[in-house]
């Protein structure tokens, strides 16, 4: 229910804790947004269903829902997965009792060997608004099995299964998912704009961009069985805003950040392009500005280097990048930035990684890559960030803005003025990447957020011609801490941790804690690298289908039963380092009284040694791989 008091919009919905929460909606909705919210009120055939009670009987669930708007309940079967519409709730008894709790949505179905798993949102937190629709962040999400038929299958099925449905647990602490039931989050401002009311008469999953769409594959099953009610379009990325006074006025700032779901996965086993030219951490961030009725929107993306490479964990801190099938290379970024153009438009690539050293080759290949594709309207650019900022200069990334402002002026931004009329249109891109495309890409993508969005205020008339955002201090505060925000969870999916670098985009310098807590999140994204991401690869791939079809036909080879790797364990080689060191130690204490200690001390150290010379030559064998996942060689 909406409700106008006081000059602002309020949704009124209701939640585990509150029977009645009013969330505030932005002031500076336009008119004929409003009346396209409350249009779209109306539309009930496509109206998702928010809030639903989970009824788990001993052989189906059933999904009720509860937030009036009626429909029929959804059953799903414990046995096969097999769903069906229900005009009322199955009949309790004393031998069917049913457990029950509130969910507020389906997220989807995700079929495995023998069984299937329906996965449902437990918890949400509103986190904001888009257009006047409240945006959710998921909290906690359950993961349902369907798999009574496991009973009469073999019992080598059965392991296997039980350990496929292992990797789902990692699956359940996903972050950074975010939903909307009315609100299409996977489109930009832009492209929203371009569909016009044909959002009206379609399901919201229907015109949503498939490659944002987190549960795009697990939604199948329930597209299959036309359960357009409860097909819930998830995003995965950020979603940050806020409000601060630019003299009288009040300016609504919003950041989203929207991940690609074509090569998913984590920092050390996705890295590169694939054959297609999708690349790893590919991410569409999109600054939006609300103020005095206009509304301004600018996008920005970020991406591996798009030709075939990997960096594969090996114990080292830094391991070796390694270029795959180099004379692919530039036919592969062609398909890469072909489709940016046709997406985009224009497109500048700005490549931050090192001119010399480990990153001097991967830097080499784009740009040579990159000689064949350049034309007027596709532009490269290399910015040796580490020899030209070092480690505290990061102003000098003006320097930068400078070689791209022409482009930035020239491509525009998207601008509607209060009637949803387009002033200005964005019809170019900046393509940013370093390694990981996340802490110097995250510095850069804020710099040039920053520049567009003064040039926006100045454009509406609210900035003078000299006039910046760190001319307003809360302004200048809240917009650093904006996009500090953003990019530490960009960083936690793709790395596992916070971004580095993330002091200066927070508080506009380098400070010793910022250096500190670089440290100890560069430590923890080794271990993270090494000993836990290959499980976390394997559930990524399994909660995207990437591996359906090699489940369903050969389990034992994708997960390499028998084989060294899978015996290999970094703690028995420490254990037996460390018990071999403390032998040789014991028995040189004894050399005094007998020369068969000295032998045995020596024997003991040649086995510390000797295991620990065969860690390290074998490194990538002690490391948490995926199972499901080889690398190209």
């Amino acid at each position: 229910m909406f409700v106008y008091f006081n000059d602002h919009f309020y949704f009124v919905t209701s939640t585990k804790n509150s029977r009645h929460l009013s969330t505030v909606i932005s002031p500076h909705i336009t008119l004929v947004q409003w009346k396209s919210i409350m249009a779209g009120k109306g539309e009930s055939g496509h109206k998702l269903h928010a809030r639903m009670r989970l009824w788990e009987f001993p052989d189906e669930y059933v999904v009720e829902p509860t937030d009036g708007t009626g429909g029929s309940f959804l059953s799903v079967s414990r046995v096969d997965g097999s769903m069906k519409l229900l005009d009322e709730l199955p009949h309790c008894s004393a031998v069917r009792v049913p457990k029950i709790r509130t969910i507020y949505g389906v997220i989807g179905v995700l079929k495995l060997l023998a069984g299937q798993y329906l996965f449902v949102i437990t918890e949400c937190q509103c986190v904001g608004s888009y257009l006047g629709h409240p945006i959710y962040k998921v909290s906690s999400m359950k993961i349902l099995p369907c798999d009574h038929s496991l009973k009469r299958s073999p019992e080598e099925q059965k392991r296997t299964e039980a350990e496929f449905s292992s990797l789902l647990n990692a699956a359940e602490g996903t972050p950074g998912l975010f939903f909307s039931y009315n609100a299409n989050l996977t489109l930009s401002m832009q492209r929203l704009h371009d569909l016009g009311d044909e959002s009206k008469t379609i399901p919201l999953w229907r015109q949503a961009d498939p490659r944002y769409l987190w549960n795009n594959y697990m939604m199948e099953v329930l597209i299959d069985n036309k359960l357009d009610q409860y097909l819930l379009p998830i995003l995965q990325g950020s979603f940050h805003h806020f409000q601060a006074a630019i003299g009288k006025d009040i300016i609504d700032v919003t950041l989203i950040a929207r991940r690609c779901n074509r090569r998913t996965g984590t920092r050390m086993w996705r890295r590169g392009a694939d054959p297609d030219g999708y690349v790893a951490n590919f991410v569409e961030t999109e600054q939006i500005m609300q103020l005095n009725g206009y509304t301004a929107s600018f996008v920005q993306v970020r991406g591996s280097m798009p030709f075939l490479w990997e960096q594969i964990v090996n114990l080292k801190y830094k391991p070796n990048f390694e270029i795959v099938k180099p004379e692919e290379a530039p036919g592969v970024a062609d398909r890469h930035f072909l489709d940016l153009r046709k997406r985009y438009g224009a497109v500048v690539a700005v490549d931050l990684v090192n001119k010399h050293g480990g990153e001097g080759q991967l830097c080499e290949m784009y740009g040579n890559a990159m000689q064949s594709i350049v034309n007027e309207d596709i532009r490269y650019l290399h910015f040796d960030f580490h020899r030209i900022c070092g480690h505290i200069h990061f102003e000098r990334l003006s320097m930068l803005y400078d070689q791209i402002s022409e482009f930035l002026s020239k491509n525009r931004y998207l601008l509607l003025n209060e009637k949803g009329e387009k002033l200005e249109e964005q019809t170019g891109v900046v393509r940013t990447n370093c390694i990981d495309c996340l802490d110097r890409t995250n510095v850069t993508q804020s710099m040039i957020g920053r520049k567009i969005l003064e040039s926006q205020l100045r454009r509406i008339g609210i900035f003078g011609a000299e006039e910046t955002i760190s001319a307003h201090p809360n302004f200048d505060d809240n917009f650093k801490i904006l996009w500090a925000n953003h990019g530490d969870d960009v960083s936690i999916q793709y790395s596992g941790t916070p971004a580095l670098k993330g002091d200066f985009v927070r508080c506009g310098k380098r400070t010793i804690e910022g250096i500190l807590k670089d440290g100890f999140n560069a430590l923890a994204r080794y271990y993270l690298n090494n000993f836990c991401d290959g499980t976390r690869q394997d559930a990524i791939d399994l909660v995207h289908g990437n591996f359906i079809a090699s489940v369903s036909r050969d389990t034992s080879n994708q997960l390499q039963k028998g084989s060294l790797e899978t015996l290999a364990s970094l703690p028995i080689a420490l254990s037996l380092v460390l018990a071999a060191f403390f032998f040789s130690i014991l028995s040189l204490k004894q050399v005094r009284h007998s020369w068969w200690n000295l032998f045995f001390s020596l024997m003991w150290a040649s086995v510390t040694v000797a295991i620990a010379a065969f860690v390290r030559a074998n490194g990538r064998m002690f490391c948490n791989r995926p199972r499901l996942h080889k690398p190209r060689r």
